[in-house]
């Protein structure tokens, strides 16, 4: 674990990424030759605290050391956007400064141009009996994954879990996990349209009324209508759905790393601690201060630490007051969030074999 305090060079974020690496054992993880996955989130475009490409370039400079051949990738969407496809994917990464002159390695979509490209990988699951597994990220003998530990519209809070998961998959993989049906009301409907532009599988529509209605044939449960929708007139049962949610997410992220057992670590990123992903396209203020930047072989381990030290920080004032907490010793996430239940994944990845959600901090 390293704090955000920096009062000389060798404090910068930088060093720090650098002692990390070394730290969680990066030499052992990495081996000369690898073809080496670095796991990420480029941003939806717009987004504006996604990862910085100048600490990603330290990882990318740490494993080219132990004489691997590293390459940043993620995977397309299922939503409509700047990341729908590997070319438009690719642009938006070029755009927000993930270029082979800032980071030093290629930008691979894992799952190919359209999202199709994938690997059955058996799993052992409640919900799953085989992942599909982008197959870049599942044939790369190693990796290494990067998270911005932030808040989430349906999973409560996004890390290490959430980015194998969402981000292991390709979109058929993506269709598995969400798996549900919105539902509109159409009381609270006020006929923008903005959910039907943002539908990648035409399923919303105007109905005789102008509001939006749902075609249940189409909708494949990918959520973003939600999270543009101001009144809040889109959802889904929340308390039925998002416990088989969080669940059929964990189990995918189990899937992600399934064959690389010992090839794995993780660095997650408490900066910018934003109350959604960086799948939308803007930045809403942070929850809490900076907290840190934590590395470990253990995702559960690691994402339940940075829940823990978002948990104890005190909250930021800012415009969304009465939507968030304001107390130490509180779930950010869930007071901004009520209807998610973030800590599924952590409970239910330590029960899946993924991690232990037991950690010591060491500071760096």
């Amino acid at each position: 674990y390293a704090d955000t305090h920096s009062r000389k060079h060798s404090d910068s974020k930088i060093a720090k990424i650098k002692r990390l690496c070394r730290k969680v054992g990066l030499n052992e993880v990495v081996h000369k030759d690898d073809l080496t996955a670095i796991k990420l989130h480029f941003g939806e475009y717009g987004n504006d605290t996604h990862l910085n490409p100048s600490f990603v370039r330290q990882v990318v400079d740490a494993a080219k050391a132990l004489g691997a051949k590293p390459f940043l990738t993620d995977t397309t969407t299922l939503y409509s956007g700047s990341r729908s496809n590997a070319v438009d994917h690719l642009h938006t990464a070029y755009q927000h400064g993930f270029t082979p002159a800032v980071v030093d390695a290629p930008v691979i979509i894992a799952d190919g141009l359209f999202g199709a490209n994938a690997i059955d990988v058996p799993i052992k699951g409640k919900h799953f009996k085989k992942a599909h597994i982008a197959t870049e990220i599942h044939k790369a003998p190693s990796m290494i994954v990067l998270s911005h530990f932030k808040g989430h519209e349906m999973a409560g809070f996004g890390g290490a879990i959430k980015n194998l998961a969402m981000g292991g998959a390709n979109t058929l993989g993506k269709q598995d996990q969400h798996g549900t049906v919105v539902s509109i009301d159409q009381n609270a409907c006020i006929a923008c349209g903005q959910c039907i532009g943002i539908c990648p599988r035409k399923a919303l529509s105007q109905g005789a009324d102008k509001k939006t209605i749902v075609d249940a044939a189409k909708c494949v449960g990918c959520f973003e209508c939600i999270t543009v929708c101001d009144p809040k007139a889109i959802s889904i049962n929340w308390a039925t759905e998002i416990s088989g949610f969080m669940e059929r997410m964990t189990e995918y992220a189990l899937a992600t790393v399934t064959g690389k057992e010992g090839r794995v670590c993780y660095l997650n990123f408490a900066l910018n601690i934003t109350p959604d992903c960086d799948c939308v396209s803007w930045s809403d203020m942070p929850l809490v201060p900076d907290l840190g930047i934590l590395a470990s072989t253990d995702p559960v381990a690691l994402d339940q630490a940075c829940y823990d030290l978002v948990k104890q920080a005190a909250s930021l004032q800012h415009s969304h007051s009465k939507e968030c907490c304001h107390g130490k010793d509180t779930d950010k996430f869930a007071e901004r969030w009520p209807h998610t239940k973030g800590l599924i994944q952590l409970e239910y990845g330590e029960k899946l074999g993924l991690g232990t959600r037991d950690y010591t901090l060491v500071k760096v």
